[in-house]
């Protein structure tokens, strides 16, 4: 499920822009057997989980602070995920037969990068299904769904009095606890290679917070059009950072003088520029080919090299030993004519 909650998140468009903060609440109420709460709810600052919510033990547990917020959490915060079960009698006649069902209320608040309050958003949905959206901001209350809503006066007065006071209220303790931790800067890694078999070039950042990045492909020193250019999910690390990149296309025909990856991110002081080079007289296809022979030819060298060391070290190692015999079968020649009497006339004769 905290799997599922953060790509859930990473999926939904940002309701703050960059040096903003945000404040997040997901609240689930589940019909029928599970091994879930009844009523739950997970809280985050900005992509930083700070609180989960157990309504069946009606207990918070704050998630990875390093001091006392249990004056954070105000039992008014609840309020926010109330009023669930008025949905039911709207909508869950709709599924028979009745299995497990989940409606879900996601709520999300703002404060702006000059520390204003902005603006508020909450969803609610059925099994999957979003039934309605509402929108407040300046005292201006908007709501969005297929069905008219019925008591839209009382709602837009739970907003102004209750959900939104309370969301910025919260909003702020938290980040008056965690302001260390969401405001951290960690600069990205970025590497520029080209893939296996030669027609793709990825340039991956990675490591880096917060999560905001722009990835620039440029080719030639001119971008790259948006449309040649696939760009990956952004995803989570396992230390809290980021990771996204960027994959495009090349034609291995036609060489190119020079790919470049520009990553601009809060962390640096100046873009961040990695260089894929190209010779331009030799197309990548061509390269692909010659570097297999070059290395059979090289292989062959060394070859032929080490069985022409072999030969001569055998040859050193025979002429004596041919030498030897001739010398031994010459004195066993000469013992001989010793014996038969004939030896020392021929030496006297000498």
């Amino acid at each position: 499920m905290d799997n599922m909650l953060v790509l859930f998140l990473l999926l939904l468009p940002t309701a703050a822009q960059e040096g903003s903060h945000s404040f997040l609440m997901l609240a689930s109420f589940i019909k029928g057997e599970s091994p879930f709460p009844q009523l739950s709810f997970t809280v985050m600052l900005d992509d930083v989980r700070v609180m989960y919510y157990n309504g069946d033990t009606d207990t918070f547990f704050a998630r990875g602070n390093t001091t006392n917020e249990d004056s954070l959490f105000d039992p008014e915060l609840k309020k926010i995920s109330d009023y669930i079960d008025d949905r039911w009698a709207e909508v869950d006649y709709l599924y028979k037969p009745k299995v497990v069902r989940a409606i879900q209320r996601l709520a999300m608040c703002e404060l702006k990068d000059n520390g204003e309050p902005g603006q508020m958003f909450l969803w609610n949905a059925y099994q999957a299904i979003t039934l309605n959206e509402f929108h407040w901001y300046n005292n201006s209350f908007k709501y969005t769904s297929q069905v008219v809503l019925i008591n839209f006066n009382s709602t837009s007065l739970r907003f102004k009095n209750i959900y939104y006071p309370l969301c910025i209220k919260t909003l702020k303790g938290c980040l008056d606890k965690r302001r260390d931790q969401v405001n951290r800067k960690v600069k990205p890694t970025v590497r520029f290679f080209q893939k296996p078999g030669g027609s793709q070039v990825s340039c991956l950042a990675t490591g880096f917070y917060p999560r905001h990045i722009n990835l620039t492909l440029f080719r030639d020193g001119e971008p790259v059009d948006d449309g040649e250019v696939t760009t990956g999910d952004l995803l989570p690390n396992d230390d809290g950072t980021y990771q996204m990149r960027k994959i495009l296309e090349i034609d291995e025909e036609e060489p190119r003088d020079k790919y470049t990856c520009s990553a601009t991110h809060v962390s640096l002081d100046n873009k961040l520029d990695v260089i894929l080079d190209f010779d331009n007289r030799t197309p990548l296809k061509l390269v692909a080919i010659l570097i297999p022979t070059v290395l059979g030819l090289v292989l062959i060298s060394v070859t032929v090299a080490a069985i022409i060391q072999a030969k001569k070290r055998h040859a050193v190692t025979i002429v004596p030993v041919i030498l030897w015999r001739r010398q031994l079968a010459a004195t066993v020649k000469h013992l001989n004519s010793v014996g038969s009497g004939h030896s020392n006339d021929s030496m006297i004769k000498e």
